[in-house]
């Protein structure tokens, strides 16, 4: 990849991307349609990491007073030379992005929002001195951008509220031209407040600052929200008539947000990666924007950077930590016979058909599990599919990666509820010790039947073995004193499962099979002979353990079977 240009790890600023010779898929189609569509105020809701910050600092380069036009040379909106002379550089932008607003409480939530306003607001300096201002409304502005001795921004509670509104007339008067709002990640300040317990108060103040900055603001040309989600217009927009709203259900500029298959395949070959374009559309791609598929922007560029530091690198779970990914473990918390049924289906590569609500306060997520349907997929832990059955949508796991979130967060909630009854867990643990075959099998089996599993259908026999070997090994490492080990290099190869019972001088040996068709005699004998031909025991006699146990289980949906030979 010598002499190409930058890969655009982590680049949400439209002027870097286009000054320090970073890589750009271009994007400013959107700011053609936007304006020949244009609405009073206008919410763009895709998952995270899907552009949204791009999009909107490419925005803010394009309307905003003073800016180079140089950067959108040879852009596709370049072309359009009428909205350019029209548009382009005409209008004072008000740009704040909400992304890092959140708090343990509401009075941190508080100084968090005060500080981003603020900060924008001090981007306006020439208004303390502008003569086109008043006496009074210079001094409007000192209260907005007035800080203590601390660094502490002090504007009142009220000052806050009306702080959008306040600066958007300030603006107005000053340049002679109404302003253009825009407003990035609109939605985590009332997520941060529902998990932490202040969502009434968080969700009364912004309705307060939207309400000014948008319902009652004649200093507005047009504004531009992003976010995950599109919260109910009855709880923080209401009494705006003039909302366009634009969701991943909608056609309308589905192709902005994120990569189409095109654009993925134009990048990988500039970067001289193509050979990887199946790996990568089988864990990046699968989303579903209107009627576009999509793949996730941030992971395909971070794999890229990642084959460029080393070019046999596999895919990784980037998005994975971008997020808690706790509205997974809510809903699996929440699930009942019915929806881990189907929660079985998603994660082997079925389907479900569910009624998507995209309005929704945060009060109604937990009030019923087919709101947390609704969440998963605005979130981007499920798409649809091409098929409609009515008000219905067809729902799946996207893809690889997202699956892959799906098996860990499920493995996660199982351990924790086995560790629930630790009097139960001790003895299945102990069967192995004992070499009680019977107890392993009829213990293990009680387990799978409690679990959510992975079926038989549309999933790599590799991957079902990953799964068993997860859920086995969550419950073997609940004993203290035992040395457990996963894929430890022993002998030959790597043994799934070994333990050390040092003050015993016991050694555990365990192989894993997932067997097709209930084959489970056939597949505790090729696991008990691949232990024996590998000598994975060898690592177990070295460390000294004296009585070796050699166990092959094989798996079938929520089944086992258990197979054992001992060395004394």
């Amino acid at each position: 990849m010598a002499g190409k240009k930058k890969i655009p790890m982590g680049i949400e600023n439209f002027e870097e991307m286009r000054t320090q010779d970073y890589y750009y898929i271009d994007k400013t189609g959107l700011i053609k349609d936007f304006l020949e569509n244009l609405g009073k105020v206008n919410l763009f809701t895709r998952p995270r990491r899907f552009g949204k910050t791009l999009n909107m600092s490419m925005l803010k380069y394009f309307f905003d007073i003073g800016s180079c036009s140089v950067l959108f040379d040879g852009l596709e909106i370049s072309k359009e030379k009428e909205l350019c002379r029209e548009y382009m550089g005409k209008f004072p932008v008000i740009s704040i992005t909400l992304k890092s607003v959140g708090g343990r409480t509401f009075e941190e939530a508080k100084g968090m929002l005060r500080r981003m306003i603020g900060k924008e607001v001090m981007k306006f300096h020439p208004l303390m001195q502008s003569d086109k201002l008043s006496e009074i409304e210079r001094r409007q502005y000192e209260a907005l951008v007035n800080i203590d001795e601390t660094g502490v921004f002090t504007m009142s509670d009220e000052l806050l509220k009306d702080s959008l509104l306040t600066l958007s007339q300030l603006l107005e008067k000053h340049y002679g031209q109404r302003v253009v709002m825009l407003i990035d990640e609109y939605d985590v300040p009332l997520d941060a407040a529902y998990r932490s317990g202040y969502y009434d108060d968080m969700a009364e103040l912004v309705r307060s600052l939207f309400g000014g900055a948008f319902k009652t603001n004649d200093s507005l040309s047009f504004a531009v929200l992003t976010g995950c989600l599109r919260v109910s217009k009855e709880s923080i927009f209401s009494g705006l008539n003039n909302f366009n709203v634009y969701t991943v259900k909608d056609v309308q500029y589905n192709e902005y947000f994120g990569f189409t298959d095109a654009e993925v395949r134009r990048m990988l070959e500039y970067y001289e990666v193509m050979e990887k374009y199946d790996l990568i559309r089988e864990w990046y791609d699968g989303y579903r924007f209107g009627e576009l598929d999509i793949y996730c922007p941030w992971d395909v560029v971070n794999y890229c950077h990642a084959l460029k530091m080393q070019p046999s690198v596999n895919p990784q779970n980037y998005w994975v930590n971008t997020s808690s990914n706790d509205i997974i473990r809510r809903f699996i918390n929440k699930a009942k016979t019915t929806t881990r049924d189907e929660l079985e289906l998603l994660v082997d590569g079925g389907s479900v058909k569910k009624l998507i609500r995209q309005e929704l306060t945060y009060r109604d997520f937990d009030s019923d599990i087919d709101n947390l349907w609704s969440i998963l997929f605005t979130t981007g832990y499920l798409t649809q599919c091409d098929s409609q059955d009515g008000d219905l949508t067809e729902l799946v796991i996207p893809n690889k990666e997202i699956r892959w979130i799906f098996v860990s967060q499920i493995q996660e909630w199982f351990k924790e509820e086995a560790a629930k009854d630790t009097v139960k867990l001790e003895n299945f643990c102990r069967a192995f010790q004992n070499n009680d075959t019977a107890a392993i099998e009829k213990g293990f089996n009680e387990y799978l039947w409690n679990t959510i599993s992975i079926r038989d259908t549309g999933v790599r026999k590799e991957m079902k073995e990953n799964f068993y070997h997860g859920i086995l090994l969550g419950l073997l490492a609940h004993m203290d004193g035992w040395s457990v080990r996963s894929n430890a290099e022993s002998g030959e190869g790597y043994s799934d499962i070994s333990i050390e019972i040092r003050p015993k001088g016991i050694g555990i040996v365990i192989e894993l099979k997932y067997v097709e068709d209930g084959a489970f005699e056939k597949g505790c004998m090729e696991a008990m002979k691949q232990i024996r031909d590998r000598k994975y025991e060898e690592l177990l006699l070295r460390d000294g353990m004296k009585t070796i146990y050699r166990y092959g289980i094989a798996c079938y949906k929520k089944q086992c079977r258990v197979m054992s030979e001992t060395d004394d």
